[in-house]
């Protein structure tokens, strides 16, 4: 059984995780949509940056986010002069941190569906009268919600996991950003914290486990529902 402290840990790493994928989720569906549907100048780097966090060490993203938000960085002095806040050792900067490193699977996952949706489609809802809005509310948003589910929960799972970034960034704080990678890690440089190790890694083995096998089902039934359109 988990202690009431533990439970803490449990919860915050959901609602970090759970906030980084909503904040993220308006980003990654235009970021899809844009590689999905328009051609431009630049694609290849675009698409590169999106997808640079799966292939750098997260300690370097966790090291250009804190020079972003810190007090002197371009973002951190904006939030500091304007809202007279920062996300230095807070959990609002890991969910950010979470964010940044779930965006690339997120964007993944909903331009896979998003170029699944068939253009005659689209082009036959056009001829009918429907405006380019109504076209994609109707016809494009409908079709590729199965693959932006997937991705959400594919970054949901990602953001639980999120730990080098996020240390880097926001430090390990007790109660305020230590998740249950970091207080797992923490646990393992205390002489005699193998069983708060053994039940953290228990819960995020599950939680994980959870999240990607939902994501699986959801992704079958994507293909499912394609293969009969």
């Amino acid at each position: 059984m988990l202690t009431p402290a533990e439970w803490g840990i449990v919860a915050l790493s959901l609602k970090v995780g759970g906030v980084a994928v909503l904040a993220t989720l308006p980003l990654a569906f235009a970021l899809a949509w844009l590689l999905a549907r328009v051609r431009f100048p630049g694609k290849v780097l675009v698409d590169g940056l999106v997808h640079l966090p799966l292939v750098v060490p997260p300690v370097v993203t966790g090291w250009l986010l804190l020079l972003a938000f810190a007090p002197a960085g371009p973002i951190g002095g904006w939030l500091e002069a304007w809202l007279g806040a920062s996300v230095l050792f807070r959990w609002t900067g890991a969910a950010i941190a979470s964010g940044v490193m779930a965006l690339p699977l997120m964007v993944r996952a909903i331009r896979l569906s998003i170029e699944g949706v068939d253009l005659r489609l689209e082009a036959a809802a056009r001829t009918l009268g429907a405006g380019r809005w109504r076209t994609f509310a109707t016809i494009t948003l409908p079709l590729s919600l199965p693959g932006v589910i997937a991705g959400v929960v594919l970054g949901f799972a990602r953001a639980l996991g999120e730990f080098g970034a996020t240390i880097t960034f926001v430090s390990n704080v007790p109660g305020e950003t230590q998740t249950l990678p970091l207080a797992i890690y923490a646990a393992l440089q205390t002489p005699g914290g193998e069983a708060l190790v053994l039940r953290l890694a228990g819960v995020s083995v599950l939680l994980s486990l959870v999240a990607l096998v939902a994501s699986e089902l959801i992704a079958r039934r994507m293909g499912r529902g394609m293969h009969v359109l």
